[in-house]
């Protein structure tokens, strides 16, 4: 899978009005709805930028982005020839983004190019330009092929447009960007980067190379998460380490997949309007918890067994000296994170076990560590109802 042209560390951002210019002109420029206002190094930009010579249309998201937001941004943006498309924001406005740029030149409704959806057709990878700037450390999107597009509700789906040539064209990882996210938002998509970096690393198509992406990103996890919910948030140098890890798990997720909880992401995500950090730090414990058991259990899970264990010793800083023992510590690191960060339950957005028998079988994991069965992945829904 391409990567894109990456451009990390602080002060970066202020290279955005000359990596644009050179596309073009004529910007549309996405952005969340709070992205402007939290930030004062991103919203002097809009000066720069005018400054540089930029014509630039401006788009506010404040939710996932929906096939209707697309479709209009798409519709109003063929009235204006934009030459680039760049995205400050979380992973919502970005994915938004990155939908925008590759529907600019279509003539057809987004969701016939959306997986999973009934006459399905592929994308044929035609885009405008376009430029990630995450102002958080979470979904990766930066560095990755899809963007997710949500309609929730009953019959809802939260699935991906999907071309390697949505790689975005130019990446501007900025940390000080980051140095304003809340500390909820912060341990929410923090734990969705650790997610992908830990389900793309026990995935059953990992190699060498995403072990290697994986293992690095876990790194500096490891030393900044509780450091960026807390003392460190103005850290530059604690939010780069997040925003690294979150790139690496972009770079992961592409090239391995992704597991049980990025399942549920799907299938749970598409009926309830849940925030996608939000429930991957839910269920990541008791989806944990459950993979390991079924290793356990398995014949030929040793691999698996020993991946979950070196997690837990970058994680912990220590090994008890049997692979066991060092899966339960990483279950039991898990388990004080959702309670230090208190991660709501499901059942706080309107989740119940009557829901369960249209969840499971819209769920898919086959990127899983280990395959589950319809009783595995109800006991993980189960317990964080």
């Amino acid at each position: 899978m391409p990567t894109p042209r990456i451009h990390f560390g602080a002060g970066t951002l202020s290279k955005l009005p000359a990596i644009a210019a050179a596309y073009g002109r004529k910007m549309l420029l996405v952005t969340g709805r709070q992205t402007l206002r939290r930030s004062p190094v991103a919203s002097g930009m809009l000066d720069e930028l005018s400054r540089a010579g930029m014509e630039v249309a401006c788009l506010e998201v404040d939710r996932e982005p929906s096939p209707e937001l697309i479709d209009e941004a798409a519709a109003l943006g063929r009235e204006t020839p934009f030459e680039v498309v760049v995205a400050i924001g979380g992973g919502s406005a970005v994915d938004a983004g990155k939908a925008i740029s590759a529907m600019l030149l279509q003539r057809d409704p987004v969701e016939r190019f959306i997986e999973g959806q009934p006459g399905f057709t592929p994308h044929d990878g035609r885009k405008i330009p376009f430029i990630a700037v995450p102002t958080t450390s979470g979904t990766g999107t930066e560095a990755t092929s899809n963007a997710v597009i949500s309609r929730v509700g009953p019959g809802g789906y939260k699935r991906s447009l999907r071309h390697a040539a949505f790689v975005p064209n130019e990446a501007i990882i900025d940390p000080e960007l980051m140095t304003s996210a809340p500390p909820e938002l912060t341990a929410s998509s923090g734990m969705d980067a650790f997610t992908q970096l830990l389900e793309a690393y026990l995935s059953p198509f990992a190699s060498p190379f995403t072990d290697a992406i994986s293992c690095s990103g876990l790194v500096r996890f490891s030393r900044s998460f509780e450091l960026a919910c807390g003392s460190g948030a103005g850290d530059v140098a604690v939010r780069a380490d997040m925003a690294y890890a979150a790139l690496m798990s972009g770079i992961a997720l592409s090239n391995a997949g992704l597991g049980i909880v990025h399942g549920f992401a799907s299938s749970v995500g598409g009926l309830f309007d849940i925030p996608h950090g939000t429930l991957c730090a839910t269920l990541l414990a008791e989806a944990t918890r459950e993979n390991i058991r079924q290793l356990l259990a398995s014949e030929g899970g040793e691999s698996g067994l020993r991946k979950f264990a070196n997690a837990s010793r970058i994680l912990t800083g220590a090994s008890t000296g049997n692979v066991a023992n060092d899966c339960g510590r990483l279950v039991e690191l898990l388990e004080e994170w959702q309670a230090r960060y208190a991660f709501p339950r499901l059942g706080e957005f309107g989740v119940s076990e009557s829901d369960f028998d249209a969840i499971i079988p819209a769920t898919r994991s086959k990127t899983n560590a280990v395959p589950l069965d319809e009783a595995a992945m109800r006991r993980i829904l189960v317990a964080r109802v």
